[in-house]
């Protein structure tokens, strides 16, 4: 077993070190696997897992999400979440600083995608923000971290991803991320209020208050995305559509109210389904890829073996929970948050379950663990989305995400100790 993992190990650093894509990478340690250490034919292995993989009802979900996030992105509907939240939040301490949490939570709502997110809500935030004079460093810091809220709020992509990986039902993942979302929202908001508390001089002077009539008019804009968010969810959690079925509804609600909205023509609805075929065809090649893999691992006896070695040692739950995130967390550095789930599925699902994790709940963590990795370098995708856009430093930007880093830590010890918190909104779904 030991041979195997170093063996795996270093051609995994090897392959992704030269630049070999995540799909062929993880199909190449598969066929290294198989047959350098099971003495099995891997080529007809091969070509029958990948094809098994590459077709699936509910893979279909998966596309569709990602159209109705790329529609949104193109065109130009979330543009007018600024302006509806501004004037509510402005007397709130922090004041508009919070648009980048509440409008990224709003956002993640309807587009499944941590990047998506981020470049959508910082396109319309941060100029505005800079030239009303709020901290740059702060408003960059909560717009990468609160953006990662596209993995977790539902629809979320990488939740679709997990259950796919995992057998487990997609509609409970995502009734399972909603209030984890709003705890990492509500831990994002405590902690601008802190921080504009204590630093009252470096908040700009408010604007004069907008009489209510026009507060009202204003939050009008929003009421297309929050009727979207009720088609989407709304229709898994009364049971009337499955994900799958919700993702077309959302599709179809997103092209209605773009169309409505004049910010939908051809050349936006070409882009929308360009940019969702090739964001689809790079998850799915991922998801076969992974899939090989993990046909590898059980012909090998690995995640078996590994697992008995984990129970072996007898750790606790809450050790353990210490020893994964510590991995996650290293392996998100370099990888991105899909290939991190369907990756380590493989190898870490056995020990999970040995453990006795509700793999609902351990989905949660998962994906939280995964968001944290989304704002390291070197390989932090909303990094490199701020820097595309702002210009700055890296690293600096990355010092700017650091204390919303360590607020999702305390998210992840709150829900180790709570873990209702995640199971509660599931365990109300009886067999759905």
């Amino acid at each position: 077993m030991l041979t195997l993992a170093i063996t795996l190990t270093i051609a995994l650093v090897l392959l992704l070190g030269g630049g070999l894509w995540v799909a062929f990478s993880l199909m190449a340690l598969g066929y290294i696997a198989i047959d350098g250490f099971t003495g099995l034919p891997p080529g007809p292995i091969f070509g029958s897992d990948i094809w098994s993989a590459s077709y699936g009802w509910e893979l279909t979900a998966l596309p569709m999400f990602i159209w109705m996030g790329e529609i949104l992105f193109r065109s130009g509907l979330a543009d007018d979440l600024f302006k509806a939240l501004a004037p509510w939040l402005d007397k709130l301490p922090g004041r508009l600083l919070h648009t980048n949490i509440f409008g990224s939570g709003l956002f993640a709502a309807v587009s499944g995608s941590s990047a998506a997110t981020c470049a959508t809500v910082g396109r319309m935030t941060l100029p505005e923000l800079e030239r009303r004079g709020y901290d740059t460093r702060l408003a960059i810091g909560t717009l990468a971290s609160s953006a990662t809220l596209g993995l977790l709020i539902p629809p979320s992509i990488i939740l679709i991803v997990y259950g796919i990986a995992t057998e487990q039902s997609i509609a409970r993942l995502f009734m399972a991320g909603i209030l984890p979302g709003l705890m990492l929202m509500a831990l994002f908001v405590g902690y601008l209020m802190l921080w504009s508390w204590r630093h009252p001089t470096r908040m700009p002077e408010a604007d004069a208050p907008l009489p209510l009539r026009q507060r009202l008019r204003e939050t009008g804009r929003i009421l297309p995305l929050l009727l979207l968010i009720t088609g989407v969810i709304g229709s898994i959690y009364g049971g009337l559509a499955s994900p799958t079925e919700a993702a077309t509804i959302g599709v179809v609600l997103s092209l209605i109210i773009a169309r409505l909205n004049a910010g939908l023509d051809m050349t936006a609805f070409r882009e929308s389904l360009f940019g969702a075929i090739q964001t689809s065809s790079m998850i799915a090649l991922i998801l076969a890829g992974a899939s090989f893999l993990t046909t590898a691992m059980g012909f090998t006896q690995l995640p078996g073996q590994l697992a008995q070695w984990i129970a072996a040692m007898n750790l606790p739950p809450a050790i353990l929970l210490v020893v994964l995130t510590l991995f996650f967390v290293a392996l998100g550095c370099f990888l991105d948050g899909i290939s991190v789930v369907v990756l380590t599925t493989s190898i870490v699902m056995p020990m999970v379950e040995a453990a006795g994790f509700d793999l609902i709940w351990f989905g949660i963590y998962l994906v939280i663990v995964v968001e944290m990795s989304q704002i390291t370098p070197p390989v932090g995708f909303n990094l490199f989305v701020i820097q595309g856009m702002t210009g700055r430093d890296l690293l600096d930007i990355a010092r700017a995400t650091l204390p919303f880093f360590l607020l999702m830590l305390v998210g992840i010890v709150l829900l180790s100790l709570f873990p209702g918190i995640a199971t509660l909104l599931p365990s109300m779904m009886g067999n759905t």
